[in-house]
């Protein structure tokens, strides 16, 4: 591996957990960057670029499951783990997320 592959990530407070009601997404921005950030009914965290690939729907306004967030303006599904599209158009990013102590920190 290059040094020009090696990417270094920076840890980003983006908000409080309780901004996120269970089941909903919500935008921020972290590092310059727009991302958005879902939490799941299970509490668990997930984090996307916050623009569909496909024509630039808001990623935040989309519905979601365990498994795959669906973009609100033509149902393209994107798969949690790797931001892989169902139905094989163009991948979005995916960002590590966490809660440490009420604050969403998200991987930049």
């Amino acid at each position: 591996m290059s040094m020009t592959d090696v990417r270094t990530t920076t840890a980003v407070v983006v908000g409080r957990v309780e901004e996120i009601p269970m089941g909903e997404g919500r935008a921020f921005v972290a590092g310059g960057e727009q991302i958005a950030v879902f939490r799941l009914r299970d509490g668990s965290l997930h984090a996307t670029q916050a623009a569909c690939p496909h024509a630039g729907g808001p990623l935040a306004d989309g519905q979601t499951d365990g498994n795959v967030l669906v973009c609100p303006l033509h149902l393209y599904a994107y798969r949690w783990s790797d931001g892989a599209a169902t139905g094989g158009t163009t991948p979005i990013r995916v960002f590590p997320v966490r809660d440490v102590d009420g604050e969403v920190v998200v991987e930049v």
